[in-house]
């Protein structure tokens, strides 16, 4: 089974998401998605796995939210996902992505749904 998880190394959830799989016996591939900034196709797609809309995935507490006016409810799925591929910070982490599915480490045992 493939799993890939998209990490920052800086957050407490991410690493201890990644601990996680490692305990399970599963060597993930570890994406560092602010080094690898992941596409709007790819971020489209997660979209999907996760059955969630965009404003869902987007960390609203980062100053990027507000100073790029992503607040504004009235902006289509289309902006709020290409403002994520712009500004990686932006997406909600860690994902992991496994058997076709995908699900936000927050917390670390919700993946454990989709192995």
């Amino acid at each position: 089974m493939k799993v890939t998880i998209y990490h920052n190394p800086r957050c407490s959830k991410s690493r201890q998401t990644l601990q996680l799989l490692q305990d399970q016996g599963i060597e993930p591939e570890i994406i560092k998605y602010l080094e690898t900034p992941l596409s709007a196709e790819e971020i489209s797609s997660i979209l999907t796995k996760l059955a969630i809309e965009p404003r869902a995935l987007l960390r609203k507490g980062e100053p990027d939210y507000k100073s790029a006016g992503l607040n504004d409810t009235s902006l289509d799925s289309e902006t709020l996902i290409r403002a994520m591929a712009e500004h990686p910070k932006l997406i909600e982490r860690p994902i992991v992505l496994a058997n076709n599915k995908a699900a936000i480490g927050r917390p670390p045992e919700n993946v454990l749904t989709i192995l």
